[in-house]
């Protein structure tokens, strides 16, 4: 079956970074678009960025400070969260994608989630 594991949440004070990985298994890594998200307390899920072959997409509140990577060949996708703000604090979640066409919405499989906390 598929499945999604994301790591490196973790606690950080503002302007600091992290970094999240998400490995894939149980499916065919490469003709999948990968996409990032997060969930505040009390607010509902949100687009982060995505990734197809080269080609990228980002919301505008990380636009300048997230970038996301690809490495097809470990089926890995990462998330360098750099200037990080509090308002950055949520539960960030791996998605994947059936295609490579870009999107932020109706992703198909997604991961459990890590927890990125970022102290004022």
């Amino acid at each position: 079956q598929v499945q999604l594991v994301e790591s490196g949440g973790g606690l950080v004070q503002a302007g600091g970074s992290l970094r999240l990985s998400c490995a894939a298994s149980g499916l065919a890594f490469n003709k999948y678009l990968m996409g990032w998200f997060r969930q505040a307390p009390g607010k509902e899920r949100e687009f982060v960025a995505a990734i197809s072959g080269i080609t990228t997409d980002y919301a505008d509140s990380v636009k300048g400070r997230f970038t996301i990577s690809r490495d097809n060949a470990k089926k890995t996708v990462s998330l360098q969260m750099n200037s990080l703000k509090p308002e950055d604090t949520a539960v960030y979640y791996c998605a994947a994608d059936f295609g490579l066409g870009m999107s932020r919405t109706g992703y198909d499989y997604w991961g459990q989630g890590t927890q990125a906390t970022v102290s004022s």
